[in-house]
């Protein structure tokens, strides 16, 4: 699907994130100025510390990869003190500690080959936000920065970058891929009906080109994406509008020097002396005092397998069953995740060529009996990132969040997208928070075939059908639909598209279907103007808001859920079915595997981001061979 082109640490990079920031004229007086300023800022901090005895408490919080939301089993396995990923969740409870921890000063965050997302930087960046306001310092460093690691840096105190790394901010790029006539060349007929004219979610395998009413979509919510970075990266680091444009002109590739003196970043420094220039900083020797880590329970476990086997042991044995069902001891609140494409049955990963994390309705309803089930689990904070998928899957996910409502308040954080099936969930919730950029709307239904006849015809395959029934022949691969079927299918998809749109005017009493429906895509700060979504906030927003409702105490207790599956059963979930292995940067790909070949050549061939946008269409596709008729939003719009 279509993706944004940004350009990171001088390579470029597929992925949707914008540009950035300039210094351009009166850059010398202004860092001048800026000197003077943070000479008095240092000789503060430096005071601060002396009441330490001129020591000052630093943690250091290091993010590496694309960080999901959560942890998964394989993570408890694999996670150890050089190659931890932390979740999203961990990240915000980190800085969290640090902004409500007096023992800590300040914070340095290192990006260690990070790939975050615009709401991922959004996100982070609010939490750093919170620590700054605790009249604590953050400074983050890097080997290079694009646009999201600019976009987080833009939060800081400090932006720091490793002596001889660039900053890398030619603006922001999306490219769709349209196979529609390929599919045809080859012998296969693209057969799709789609509700909504401004859908879209079936065109880049449908058509040679984008439509009147997609390109008028799509244009909007780019333009929507990237006003929101500017916005963010000119406030955060004082750049007006012309400066902006300024630096933007200037660094496609900026070393050091030249991002200083556009004021992209505050100084470069090399690694090894990244603790002088802290205590440069702070005016005091810097004592690094270490966060809470996840891999403090592996290295518990590696020094009980030292001092006692058998215990170790059963401790492995307990992780291979699986997590004992968690309990609130005390008032809590319930994290419930929808993160992936919604799909019917349970979650796991799926799709010929595997990759993509789904989301089962009944992993999901499972998970609310759970939740119901628990009198001290006071409200429920429902976390959505998903696409869409299944109508059907959609409709039972948030019947259960209705049946939950009765009982709790249940409001929604929405995180990068809550698109066709992950918005007809979100509705269901009392309240709704979104980020900036998050991707919000396309309430529209597409459903459809790929019909292999021609194909078939050339390879001298003889594809013999037999039916029986009125509509039996609407499942035929070989054939499209005629008239007659087509309008079957029709009929069909408009009564979903009916019940969608009574779903969102239900949970949305006040939002205007003809300015929101029919496909349609916003930003999440849009999405607030037009009523689809109540608030500008994150997880962590959300989560204090409810505190508050409920009268919690500070530092209630926080469950999540579905609750992750023991070894045995996620081990079930790779190997059965499609099948599965591990394929790149330590995830797990299920898929076929006699596609797994096809998929690393076309991997090779097109780039692991290109190759990641077409492999979420087929797999949305592949939906079609179980449910004819999906919610699904075009797989295009990940934000990074």
């Amino acid at each position: 699907m279509a993706r944004l082109q940004m350009f990171s640490r001088g390579i470029p990079r597929l992925l949707m994130m914008p540009a950035l920031l300039a210094l351009a004229a009166g850059a010398a007086s202004a860092t001048a100025q800026g000197g003077a300023t943070e000479a008095g800022e240092r000789a503060a901090r430096g005071q601060d510390a002396a009441g330490r005895g001129g020591v000052a408490h630093v943690a250091m919080l290091e993010i590496s990869g694309n960080p999901g939301f959560r942890r998964g089993i394989l993570d408890a396995l694999t996670a150890g003190a050089d190659d931890e990923q932390l979740s999203m969740l961990e990240i915000l409870g980190r800085l969290r500690t640090v902004a409500t921890d007096d023992r800590y000063d300040g914070v340095v965050i290192r990006l260690k080959d990070a790939e975050l997302g615009q709401t991922q930087a959004q996100e982070i960046g609010r939490a750093i936000r919170r620590v700054r306001e605790a009249g604590k310092k953050v400074q983050v460093f890097a080997e290079g920065y694009g646009a999201p690691e600019l976009l987080l840096g833009s939060h800081a105190d400090q932006i720091l970058l490793q002596e001889g790394g660039v900053v890398s901010l030619p603006g922001m790029y999306m490219e769709e891929i349209y196979l529609g006539d390929t599919l045809r060349w080859i012998g296969v007929q693209p057969d799709f009906v789609q509700i909504g004219d401004y859908k879209g979610a079936s065109e880049q395998m449908a058509r040679g080109g984008p439509s009147d009413e997609w390109s008028q979509n799509i244009e909007g919510l780019l333009d929507s994406l990237y006003a929101n970075m500017r916005a963010q990266l000119s406030e955060g680091l004082g750049l007006s509008d012309r400066q902006l444009d300024a630096a933007m002109e200037q660094a496609f590739m900026a070393y050091g020097g030249t991002a200083e003196r556009l004021g992209l970043i505050h100084a470069t420094v090399d690694l090894p002396d990244l603790y002088d220039a802290i205590d440069e900083y702070y005016g005091a020797d810097a004592q690094w005092t270490e966060l809470a880590s996840a891999a403090d329970a592996q290295d518990d476990m590696s020094a009980m397998m030292a001092a006692n086997p058998l215990a170790g042991l059963m401790q492995i044995v307990e992780l291979l069953e699986g997590p004992e069902p968690q309990r609130a001891t005390a008032p809590a609140i319930a994290i419930l995740t929808i993160d992936g494409a919604i799909v019917d049955g349970e979650s796991g990963e799926g799709g010929p060529f595997g990759g993509e994390m789904t989301v089962g309705s009944r992993t999901i309803r499972n998970a609310i009996e759970d939740i119901l089930d628990q009198d001290l689990i006071q409200g429920v904070i429902v976390r959505v990132d998903s696409p869409g998928g299944s109508a059907i899957a959609s409709e039972v996910i948030w019947q259960g969040l209705r049946r939950l409502a009765e009982e709790k308040p249940v409001w929604v954080s929405i995180g990068s997208m809550a698109a066709s099936g992950g918005y007809y969930v979100s509705v269901a919730g009392e309240r709704i928070y979104v980020n900036p950029s998050s991707v919000v709307g396309s309430i529209g239904v597409v459903g459809g075939k790929l019909a292999l006849g021609p194909l078939f015809e050339k390879v001298k395959i003889n594809a013999v059908g037999r039916a029986r029934g009125p509509h039996a022949g609407l499942l035929s691969m070989a054939s499209p639909w005629d008239e007659a079927e087509r309008a079957v299918v029709r009929e069909s998809m408009s009564e979903t598209y009916d019940l969608f749109t009574s779903r969102v005017q239900e949970g949305r009493p006040q939002i205007d279907l003809s300015r929101t429906a029919e496909g349609r895509l916003f930003t999440g700060d849009v999405a607030v103007k037009l009523r689809m979504a109540d608030k500008i906030g994150t997880i962590e927003d959300a989560l204090e808001d409810m505190r508050l409702a409920l009268d919690l105490p500070e530092g209630h207790e926080v469950l999540v859920y579905p609750e992750p599956p023991g070894i045995d059963a996620l081990l079930e979930s790779l190997l059965g079915g499609f099948g599965g292995l591990p394929f790149g940067g330590g995830s797990a790909l299920a898929g076929d595997p006699a596609m797994l070949p096809m998929a690393a050549t076309l991997r090779s061939l097109l780039g692991r981001h290109r190759f990641d946008a077409i492999r979420g269409q087929i797999n949305a596709l592949m939906q079609m061979q179980d449910e004819r008729v999906l919610l699904v939003s075009p797989r295009a719009l990940i934000v990074r």
